[in-house]
């Protein structure tokens, strides 16, 4: 029995790479339209608390969870893309002989810092709080607004600004970056180049999706708590469950 040549190895991994390569790419922008709807309504909240504050962020999260948190919804437009975007993207980089870009492109380490971060916001503002142990005892939906969020500014102002706002400028900075390489793979045949200059794009996004993110926050943080001592013991337990909180 012959001994397998190394050429076959070789030859196997080639074909490998020819193969899922342009199947990796496509579901990398094919989920990324799911994520950028998600992003977009998730961010009206705190965006509309430049006009109502607090109480009217609520009402818009409250409308927003009718598409991403029903039972099909969540699961299918939300969690499957987040999950399925960082993922190809990280086994497209593994399994390309040589990768398109570097680990240190501004693509590379705002999608991989966003996807580090979203684990630990998730993890704050979903799991944490549905624990049913006390003394959180499963903090509800209809308990769980945007009262949690200004709680959490009150209580470490330092730590929120900068998880909040970090973790939206590397969305909206990654945001920027891809949405270059989509359109210049499907669109700018037809429709010509991307209007602007890289730096104008990107600076365009960190504007306009980091600063009226600041501005909701800090009208939110400069109201006072409406929330029961009891619900503000239960949400500080919460977030100490993070380790992002815990010195």
């Amino acid at each position: 029995m012959e001994d397998a040549s190394p050429n076959d190895g070789k030859s196997f991994l080639r074909r490998l790479t020819l193969v899922t390569q342009p199947v990796l790419t496509r579901i990398v922008h094919g989920s990324a339209p799911f994520i950028t709807t998600f992003v977009f309504i998730h961010l009206t909240a705190p965006v509309m608390a430049n006009l109502g504050g607090t109480s009217l962020a609520s009402q818009i999260m409250l409308l927003g969870r009718e598409y991403y948190q029903t039972s099909f919804g969540e699961k299918y437009l939300v969690v499957a893309p987040l999950f399925i975007h960082p993922l190809s993207a990280l086994l497209k980089r593994v399994l390309a002989p040589k990768p398109a870009r570097r680990l240190t492109s501004i693509l590379s380490v705002t999608g991989y810092t966003a996807a580090v971060v979203l684990a630990l916001h998730y993890f704050t503002h979903r799991i944490a709080p549905a624990d049913p142990a006390p003394p959180i005892y499963a903090v509800g939906p209809s308990e769980l607004d945007y009262e949690y969020v200004k709680f959490g500014l009150h209580e470490w102002p330092w730590r929120s600004w900068l998880g909040y706002l970090g973790f939206t400028a590397c969305v909206a900075w990654h945001a920027s970056e891809g949405m270059t390489i989509i359109w210049n793979t499907y669109l700018r045949p037809t429709l010509g180049s991307l209007p602007g200059t890289k730096k104008s794009r990107a600076i365009g996004a960190l504007v306009g999706g980091v600063l009226p993110v600041a501005t909701g926050m800090f009208f939110m943080w400069t109201e006072p708590l409406m929330v029961f001592a009891s619900h503000a013991d239960r949400y500080r337990a919460a977030f100490l469950k993070s380790p992002f909180y815990w010195y």
